[in-house]
């Protein structure tokens, strides 16, 4: 699987106090083996945002991504429920 992050994700990544990048950074390691992995609590999202996947990093912290072709990924957007607005 090949993940490509947004300039959004990486702009928010790179906000995040390190301990929750570090989370993240483990909790991407377990999606890239099984994305719908019962500890990643994956889902996906309605409405206007109807196109895009969240999965958690901490109970506070989600990841929005879409599918695409050929094994691609795209993470666009790391925060709290706010990402969701």
């Amino acid at each position: 699987m090949q993940i490509i992050y947004s300039p959004t994700f990486r702009r928010l990544y790179r906000k995040l106090e390190r301990d929750i990048q570090q989370r993240a950074e483990v909790r991407e390691h377990i999606f890239r083996q099984n994305p719908f992995d019962a500890r990643l609590e994956t889902h996906k999202l309605h409405g206007r945002l109807s196109d895009l996947w969240a999965f958690f990093v901490t109970r506070k912290i989600r990841i929005t991504f879409e599918f695409g072709e050929n094994q691609m990924v795209t993470f666009h957007e790391i925060g709290d429920h706010d990402i969701y607005s």
